[in-house]
């Protein structure tokens, strides 16, 4: 009893000093950021008039409903641009996650070959893709759409991998006992398992790709993106804010849909 009474206070001063360690250098770090980005701390106690601010201008009045047309135009493209480059990476990241998975994989070698191609580009943010793809094919749809199949490729890559590697093996090595050609392997055996977590991937990848359109169309000068940049700069905020606001509706749209085809497959 003697040994547990003091083990006890030892375990909690640890914690506690762990604690203050780990406060002191989040301290440390705010100051360091503060003094070199040269950050006004005081911002925070104006907080509540930039609120207010933001509410008086950026709700839309009844002269930004004129503006509603183009509006709607630049969402359509963004979400059309989404759409496909979220489909063509489906289609590529299947065939790659397939000839890279330990269970349908053809080698090791091109198994590792794969998989650090996936990470290499899933591990390059949207702005990197963007930035890098502007000096070849300068401000246009087709930028933004190999910036976001790019990425969607290095996720859905790694996601099909992993919902690959959990099927069952013993289906598969059933199949190739009997005989069954690689095709009729992952036709029969892989395919029908998989079918449900691919869609809900891809689904899900429509929806962070339409949000991540909207940023890229900032630095492709297209879409919605393009759209809020310029009523933004020319201090339309009304129209600005029916730009945000037709996002968030699109988004909450599309998760509602998302939603509705995951429980009638899982039905």
């Amino acid at each position: 009893m003697e040994i547990r009474q003091s083990k006890q206070p030892n375990f909690f001063l640890k914690k506690r000093v762990r604690l203050s360690i780990m406060i002191g250098l989040l301290g440390v770090l705010y100051v360091g950021a503060a003094v070199i980005l040269n950050f006004n701390s005081a911002a925070f106690l104006y907080l509540d008039r930039g609120m207010i601010w933001l509410f008086q201008n950026f709700i839309p009045t009844s002269q930004s409903i004129t503006y509603w047309y183009s509006i709607t135009q630049a969402l359509l493209r963004t979400f059309v641009v989404a759409v496909a480059a979220t489909s063509v990476a489906g289609v590529l990241a299947l065939v790659l996650a397939i000839l890279g998975a330990k269970s349908t994989g053809p080698s090791r070698t091109l198994s590792w070959v794969i998989r650090g191609f996936a990470s290499i580009m899933r591990n390059i943010p949207i702005v990197g893709w963007a930035m890098l793809l502007l000096f070849s094919f300068k401000q246009n749809d087709f930028t933004g759409f190999l910036a976001l199949l790019f990425l969607s490729v290095g996720f859905l890559t790694r996601a099909f991998m992993e919902t690959i590697e959990d099927v069952d093996v013993e289906k598969i090595q059933a199949l190739q006992v009997t005989g069954a050609s690689y095709l009729q392997v992952i036709s029969q055996a892989v395919l029908p398992e998989i079918t449900t977590p691919l869609i809900s991937w891809l689904l899900y990848m429509i929806e962070n790709n339409i949000r991540d359109a909207t940023l890229v169309g900032l630095l492709t000068g297209t879409g919605i993106g393009f759209v809020f940049d310029l009523y933004f700069k020319s201090l339309r905020y009304g129209p600005a804010g029916l730009v945000v606001l037709a996002i968030i509706i699109l988004v909450i749209a599309v998760e509602l849909v998302s939603n509705y085809v995951e429980r009638r497959i899982a039905a």
